[in-house]
Order: structure tokens, then C-alpha cells, then sequence
């Protein structure tokens, strides 16, 4: 599944803010808010867009709020509440005044960002994550979007797969749950 090249580098960076810098679990483990908001923001916006402008502490700060926020709609698509996904995606959208317009730069053909110059760095990722999800949200592909059903991890993912049958964030998860699993069939055996 694609949405598009642009839009699906939006809703990756959307996954790693949120699993970057939203305090909860992973892998079985407690995910503390980061020490250095700064360095994790970073970090989570390298690991898909490198390159991006360079952050300040405001803006990891409000990177961090924005990622909250994008966990809402994540934990809602997992709950089966579209409603709430769509409230939450909507009011995002509203407050950082998305709007999509077509761009070119740094030697690339025009493509599609989805807010105008002069924003702040977290004000326009708010918009553009905001904007993705909607696309999202809005398309037969609403359900891709969850958060992992690993016991103790709650970090979201994106499921890009043919069959739409993702359910972990990643492998090393999924490679729990199965251990668990057969660890628990052989004792009963």
C-alpha cells in the first residue's frame, strides 16, 4: 500500500514522533518522556527525514506536544473510535491553519507540502502530520493505523502491508509475543 511518496514519509514521521517522544512503554519496557527533548526530537525526525532544520528547545517542546496529540489519533484507530480519530485529526489541523500548497527546493520537481512559508519547525510538522493522517483517515485505509498489541508496548505503527493484518510496531515484538506463546504451549505440553 502507498498513499503517495510524500504522504507516506508525513505519516512515518508521525510514527516516530510519537513513539520518540510520548512517554508509555516498549518492547516491555518503561519509555520515560526523554531526557533531552532536543536530541530525541532529533533523532525521530532523522530516522525518516534527515536533513530537516536544525531544532531548538521550543521546538522540541512543542514537537513533544504535537506528538501527544498524534497519539490520540493512533490510540483512537486502535479503539475502533473513528469519530474521536477524526476529531482530534481535525482540531489539529484547525490549530496549526494546514493548508496544502505545491513547492519546489533543494533541486526537487514540485511536490506537495501541506503548510506555507514562515511557519515555526513544530508548526509545520503539527500541519503536515495532521494533513497525512487526514488523508489517512479520510481513505479505505483508516484502520492501518494502530498501536501495538505486544503486551507492554505501546508504541504506534503504521501498517503498510498487502493483507492489512499488521499488529505489532516491530518484529522485535511480534518475536516476543510468539516466544511468550510457545514457551507457554511447551509447559502445558
Amino acid at each position: 500500500m502507498d498513499y503517495n511518496s510524500h504522504t507516506d514519509t508525513i505519516i512515518r514521521v508521525a510514527v516516530a514522533l510519537v513513539n520518540g517522544l510520548t512517554p508509555g512503554e516498549q518492547r516491555g519496557r518503561e519509555f520515560p518522556v526523554p531526557g533531552d527533548l532536543v536530541a530525541a526530537a532529533s533523532e525521530a525526525l532523522d530516522s525518516v527525514y534527515p536533513g530537516h532544520r536544525e531544532l531548538g528547545a521550543a521546538d522540541a517542546a512543542e514537537l513533544a506536544e504535537v506528538a501527544a496529540r498524534l497519539r490520540e489519533v493512533f490510540r483512537a484507530v486502535a479503539d475502533g473510535d473513528a469519530d474521536t480519530a477524526a476529531l482530534a485529526t481535525n482540531a489539529l489541523l484547525e490549530e496549526s491553519r494546514a493548508r496544502p500548497m505545491l513547492e519546489r527546493h533543494d533541486g526537487e520537481p514540485w511536490h506537495l507540502h501541506f503548510h506555507g512559508p514562515g511557519g515555526s519547525l513544530a508548526g509545520d510538522w503539527a500541519a503536515s502530520c495532521a494533513t497525512g493522517l487526514a488523508i489517512v483517515l479520510g481513505s479505505e485505509f483508516s484502520d492501518r493505523l494502530g498501536v501495538c498489541t505486544a503486551p507492554h508496548c505501546d508504541r504506534v505503527y503504521v501498517d503498510v502491508s498487502r493483507n492489512g493484518t499488521r499488529r505489532f510496531c516491530t518484529t522485535a515484538c511480534q518475536n516476543r509475543v510468539k516466544t511468550a506463546a510457545f514457551r507457554a504451549r511447551t509447559r502445558t505440553e
